[in-house]
């Protein structure tokens, strides 16, 4: 089917400026990876978020990998999680052995809260994964005072919400592991994948590096030929007395340019979609049947313009967007229990009636970036129609 407005993998175009830096990186990077502007990218990110350990990898997934990894599960340890996210939030903790316990939604936020997870801790809880979604930074300083509390570790995943700020600190910041994502459809891309991985403790920070990149590092000795015995040494990374294997979840050198790059431009994209779902947001003032979590601060960003609508009319209002006006609007996220994946590895229930009611009647407008003006005004007044047809 031909959309007039389709929902779009892409969340932003390129300036010129951003086009010439990739150039540039395709003829002057050598190597092709793990050079300099690898470190460019993680020095700018770091001042940029006031951290002092970035490492850029291959995508978002491979950093949770590692942050599940760092996390160090033993059997029967827990890690508290929701339902309504990306299903690469929480699968990368089942595959380095945590067993997930779900937490519901705050129904306004459409995000945990201390409150929401408090009940599920148990002595077996090792760590909690925060999601900052739809662009919502989380109250992440009540959750870190619960998480110190109980000595749990705390995950935030941050893929879509970089750039906000709550008190002055940035997202992904406040956590033990912070994770970000420069995947096609975020807030920069850096060509279509792309991750970073903040980590607090100096313990953990040392050992990304190995855990990055194939178990690389140096001899411990002084060689009489750089050659001899190797160019350089494997060794398994050593956290808590337990050895940890590596992988391969370096990015390339294009990317890091290109990401460096973008930073420079990300306060302004997350201020001009702010503005313009405030005014989506306010121009549908008098529709009491749907319903906008509006947040006119730095701590939205609005990566998804999402709302939830009242009475059932989810699906009627799905048949007049994309049927009669054709516009493409859709739901993400499926909550996680109900996908066959989760069911098998036994997952499938969840005492959550919040995310349940949430995600049965919302919808996700377009709202990339570089939607154009025209566009954007005739989705507002489609939108209008729609409603009022639905009285």
């Amino acid at each position: 089917m031909q959309y007039k407005i389709h929902h779009s993998g892409k969340g932003h175009d390129y300036t010129e400026d951003e086009i010439a830096i990739v150039v540039e990186a395709m003829r002057q990077a050598d190597p092709l990876t793990q050079g300099k502007y690898r470190n460019e990218f993680e020095a700018k990110f770091s001042q940029y978020h006031g951290v002092k350990y970035s490492f850029a990898l291959n995508n978002a997934t491979c950093a949770l990998v590692l942050a599940a990894q760092l996390c160090q599960f033993e059997e029967g340890d827990e890690l508290i999680a929701p339902t309504l996210t990306f299903t690469s939030s929480v699968y990368p903790f089942i595959k380095k052995g945590a067993k997930i316990v779900w937490a519901d939604i705050d129904f306004t936020t459409r995000v945990l809260t201390a409150e929401t997870i408090e009940p599920h801790i148990t002595p077996r809880t090792k760590a909690i994964l925060v999601v900052n979604l739809y662009g919502y930074l989380t109250d992440m300083p009540s959750i870190m005072a619960l998480a110190k509390k109980h000595n749990i570790l705390v995950v935030e995943d941050n893929a879509q919400a970089m750039g906000t700020d709550l008190n002055g600190q940035k997202a992904g910041t406040f956590a033990d592991l912070g994770v970000f994502s420069f995947h096609s459809h975020k807030n920069i891309s850096t060509l279509g994948e792309g991750g970073m991985l903040v980590v607090k403790d100096e313990r953990m920070a040392k050992l990304v590096p190995m855990l990055r990149h194939n178990g690389h590092t140096t001899f411990d000795f002084e060689r009489e030929h750089y050659w001899l015995p190797a160019m350089g040494n494997l060794d398994m990374p050593e956290l808590n007395g337990k050895m940890m294997l590596p992988s391969n979840f370096c990015i390339g050198e294009i990317e890091c340019a290109l990401g460096a790059k973008l930073l420079d431009r990300l306060d302004q994209m997350n201020a001009e979609k702010r503005k313009r779902a405030i005014y989506f947001i306010d121009s549908l003032k008098k529709f009491e049947e749907i319903e906008f979590h509006r947040v006119d601060s730095t701590r939205h960003n609005y990566h998804l313009l999402v709302a939830y609508l009242k009475d059932d009319k989810r699906n009627r209002f799905f048949e007049k967007m994309a049927y009669e006006h054709k516009i493409q609007v859709i739901a993400p996220y499926y909550p996680l229990y109900r996908y066959e994946m989760y069911k098998k590895l036994g997952y499938g229930t969840a005492n959550c009636p919040a995310t349940d009611r949430f995600w049965d009647n919302m919808v996700s407008f377009p709202f990339h970036h570089w939607l154009s003006d025209s566009d954007f005004e005739y989705m507002l007044e489609s939108t209008k129609k729609s409603l009022e047809t639905l009285r």
